[in-house]
């Protein structure tokens, strides 16, 4: 047997055959992953019993893993491939072979004697530039672990459905969401033991989404072998809808009920569902029985969703609840800030309180930091007070929910929201607490409706313009500063669109 490099055709015919091994060894998932994209890119005989075989990946990542995960296998398909002992070398990089080769293995193919010829192949790293690729005993160094399992990391919380940005680290906590923060935490250190199952609920924008991503990256993070489950209760009821139809429920059971962790976004979605809330309250049961950790999140309380199951209310109810309120104006500011610097850009403090006091929710912060980007980017302005004033009024205000209510509607939701009655709403009274609803109602009309001051003050036992427009005035600045005017503004225009279409 002659000794030294193998033509690339006989390297590729060697592999083949080992492939052939493999596929029936693994899975179609893992051989599709790991087999396929990382194949045997040289083949050197040593002596007549040993051989070294080169294995070139793509990244870090793929080399860790198949040497951690699938060495064995492959060395042990290699050997039956090439009758030999073959040892392997992992190395990260891409070959390219030189014309000289490729002269080389066609001399080879045809029968011409190579002796006293020395042709070598030449190895091009694309992937690294053309810059040497590390040794094999640096591949495994603690900075190229570090960096493969940052990409494992990575690829599995893509896999998941996990935003990458959703972390701890930047989720900014006050008082309003520092309950929720603590038991997010201490539920991804210790899946299954601490709060299970953990229930958040809340309105659009308070952060329930971002920590039960947090959570699962949390987990990925510590312990990248747990199976972690996350969909919306909306995905939940479509999987268990098809599985219904495709006949195979059983795969849909297996899924769910053998996970680690199962997060499930806006649950509240599954409520009037029979055989969805059916389905989920089997799949709760096996969850808890095997100690599987269970994060839900909603717009509302378990006792607040009528249609949900006596059953699973109460199963919802045995866990750790947390309401998370809308965010305070510090938050807003804190997360302004926070996501502001994420993507890049450098917003001064008191424009950052401008937006705070007009955005009431992490959601629309997100929404007007991109458009400040584009602004910038696309269109090449600069951050100045116009031009956040001018985002806010479009972000803020024409895309906010319509309102079509008549004055009389406004003044009777208000005089609801806070145990009033419309006469003394609307009368000469000047308690304090008359004056703040009789206020935010004059502000209502005024910012939803346009109506006019005067028409707004005849509403109101015939007062002038002056006393509405020191009244508009006076909650326009409070909205600033005062984040309980901040929410029951914000919960009064949310029941005015609902009620109103």
């Amino acid at each position: 047997m002659q000794i030294g490099n193998v033509p690339s055709s006989e390297v590729k015919h060697i592999w083949d055959q080992a492939c052939a091994q493999l596929q029936i060894q693994l899975s179609p998932a893992v051989y599709n992953t790991w087999i396929v994209s990382n194949p045997v890119s040289t083949l050197d005989y040593l002596e007549d019993s040993k051989c070294l075989a080169t294995i070139m990946s793509p990244t870090a990542f793929h080399s860790t893993n198949l040497k951690k995960n699938l060495h064995l296998q492959i060395k042990q398909s290699l050997d039956k491939a090439t009758g030999k002992n073959c040892e392997i070398q992992y190395v990260v990089g891409s070959i390219v072979f030189s014309p000289a080769t490729n002269r080389m293995n066609k001399a080879r193919q045809s029968g011409f004697s190579t002796v006293g010829k020395t042709i070598k192949p030449e190895l091009k790293m694309n992937d690294f530039e053309n810059r040497q690729s590390p040794r094999v005993e640096d591949l495994f160094s603690e900075s190229i672990l570090t960096s493969a399992s940052e990409d494992r990391t990575t690829a599995l919380a893509r896999a998941i459905g996990l935003r990458k940005d959703y972390t701890f680290e930047t989720f900014a906590v006050s008082t309003t969401n520092e309950m929720a923060h603590a038991a997010a935490t201490a539920v991804s250190n210790r899946p299954g033991t601490a709060y299970n199952p953990l229930f958040l609920y809340g309105g659009v924008g308070v952060g329930k989404t971002h920590l039960m991503h947090a959570i699962g990256n949390n987990i990925i993070k510590n312990d990248p072998n747990k199976k972690i489950i996350y969909c919306t209760g909306e995905e939940f009821t479509n999987e268990i809808v098809q599985s219904i139809q495709k006949k195979n429920t059983n795969l849909f059971k297996s899924k769910f009920r053998n996970a680690d962790v199962l997060l499930i976004d806006d649950v509240q979605f599954i409520a009037g569902k029979n055989a969805v809330q059916e389905e989920f309250f089997h799949t709760f049961n096996a969850l808890s029985k095997q100690q599987g950790q269970i994060v839900l999140t909603s717009d509302k309380p378990p006792h607040e969703m009528n249609l949900l199951e006596d059953r699973l209310r109460s199963r919802f109810e045995a866990g750790l609840m947390i309401d998370i309120q809308i965010p305070s104006f510090e938050l807003r500011t804190a997360i302004l800030l926070v996501k502001s610097k994420a993507a890049g850009l450098s917003i001064p403090i008191d424009i950052a309180k401008t937006i705070a006091s007009r955005v009431e929710s992490a959601r629309k912060i997100e929404g007007v930091i991109t458009s400040i980007r584009s602004e910038i980017e696309l269109k090449g302005k600069f951050i100045s007070e116009e031009l956040i004033n001018s985002l806010l009024d479009t972000e803020v205000v024409e895309k906010r929910p319509r309102i079509s209510a008549s004055p009389s509607e406004i003044i009777k939701t208000v005089a609801n929201h806070y145990r009033l009655k419309q006469t003394a709403l609307k009368g000469k009274r000047r308690v304090k607490s008359l004056v703040v609803a009789r206020h935010i109602a004059m502000y209502l009309l005024k910012n939803e409706l346009n109506l006019p001051l005067a028409e707004i003050g005849r509403w109101f036992s015939g007062r002038d313009h002056t006393s509405v427009l020191h009244a508009v005035r006076k909650v326009e600045r409070d909205l600033k500063t005062n984040d309980s005017t901040m929410r029951d503004i914000s919960a009064l225009r949310t029941t005015l669109s609902l009620t109103s279409h």
